[in-house]
């Protein structure tokens, strides 16, 4: 046997700037795209309606769609700061290599689905169940989470970000209980809850929409 079958390289953290610029992107899209519509739906029915000089009320529908869609999308954008609160994680923690992330379930959101995640460690035991979003406003589990794992910036009693290998789709993690893991948090020592601080992960998320007191 080769010494780089017994060796295998290391695998290699994905790059910040480029995982950042990924979402920022897929974000834009997203926005455009339903922009787009509203732009469709609205100017499609003054058109139509000009041309016919009909006022009838059915013409009237897609610009009352186009307006919902608008403010949909606007209040969708409010949670865009999803990719912010990930670039203050990944800023301030290293990217560490998690070979298995397990999806125990997911609900749909007017916001984004959210997942229930457990992120387990060689070696730990008790690993706390998460929460997870996807930064970038997709609706869809990442593909190839479960199967290869993930790489994991954040410290998880607090929260932190998930970036799936190769497609660079980011998941904001936050505690699903936050209350029950207030124990680890007040044990992690100062250094921990510095860096939680500074990445802003230390209280309850009130713009992720899984973080709600409701929720």
């Amino acid at each position: 046997m080769t010494d780089e079958a017994q060796n295998p390289a290391p695998l290699k953290a994905p790059d910040v700037a480029q995982v950042l610029k990924v979402n920022r992107l897929v974000l834009a899209r997203l926005m455009a795209v339903r922009l787009l519509i509203t732009v469709v739906l609205v100017a499609g029915a003054v058109a139509l309606s000009r041309m016919t000089e009909s006022d009838s009320v059915f013409l009237t529908l897609p610009i009352v769609a186009g307006v919902f869609v608008f403010v949909a999308t606007v209040h969708r954008l409010i949670y865009g700061i999803r990719v912010t609160q990930c670039a203050r994680a990944l800023r301030d923690y290293p990217m560490e290599f998690h070979p298995r992330v397990i999806k125990k379930r997911e609900r749909w959101t007017q916001y984004g689905n959210v997942y229930e995640v457990r992120v387990t460690t060689r070696g730990q035991h008790g690993a706390p169940l998460m929460l997870a979003v996807n930064a970038a406003g997709r609706r869809r589990w990442p593909e190839g989470v479960t199967e290869s794992g993930a790489w994991l910036a954040g410290d998880l009693p607090f929260g932190g970000v998930l970036v799936v290998p190769g497609s660079n789709a980011m998941l904001f993690l936050k505690p699903a209980d936050w209350e029950k893991t207030a124990r680890k948090r007040e044990e992690a020592g100062a250094e921990r809850t510095a860096r939680a601080e500074r990445a802003k992960l230390n209280k309850r998320t009130q713009w992720a929409v899984m973080m709600r007191s409701s929720a």
